[in-house]
């Protein structure tokens, strides 16, 4: 079976940037998604698009087809007085924020005695990623998974 809209679609997968290892699904369960749903990054899904079971690629994802550009008006300085209650804040930090989008995560970029730097950038947004991908199995969704729109069982949602 080729992979193509609403397939069940396994791989094993490392992810890197700039040579360094992100993400990886060596030792764990393969990683299972309902294909053409868009359960992973567009790049991503995109490459997989008509291969089979048993193949093994090599591709590099831009950052439109990936996680998107930066955007910097996605960068926020706050006054530290909007972050009471929290004793200690250091860079790396993530919170929970409300936004003209919606809740969005950011992350603590810089911290300065009166202000507080973050982004509610994707951390991988703006950078080009490799995915060195071995497809597993490539299986007929369930009704069951069409209809959530995601797949169920070992490597999906429950």
């Amino acid at each position: 079976m080729k992979i193509g809209k609403n397939a069940v679609v396994s791989i094993d997968y490392t992810l890197t940037e700039g040579g360094e290892v992100l993400d990886t699904s060596k030792g764990r369960e393969p990683l299972s998604y309902l294909h053409g749903n868009g359960n992973i990054i567009p790049g991503l899904e995109s490459s997989l698009e008509g291969k089979s079971a048993g193949e093994h690629l090599n591709v590099s994802i831009s950052p439109a087809d990936g996680y998107g550009e930066l955007d910097a008006e996605k960068v926020m300085e706050i006054p530290r007085e909007q972050f009471a209650g929290i004793p200690e804040i250091h860079i790396g930090m993530q919170f929970s924020a409300r936004s003209d989008h919606g809740e969005q995560m950011v992350t603590v970029t810089n911290v300065q005695d009166d202000v507080i730097t973050v982004d509610g950038n994707h951390p991988l947004a703006g950078k080009t990623l490799t995915f060195d991908v071995t497809i597993v199995g490539v299986r007929a969704a369930t009704q069951e998974e069409l209809d959530h729109g995601h797949i169920h069982g070992p490597g999906g949602h429950h």
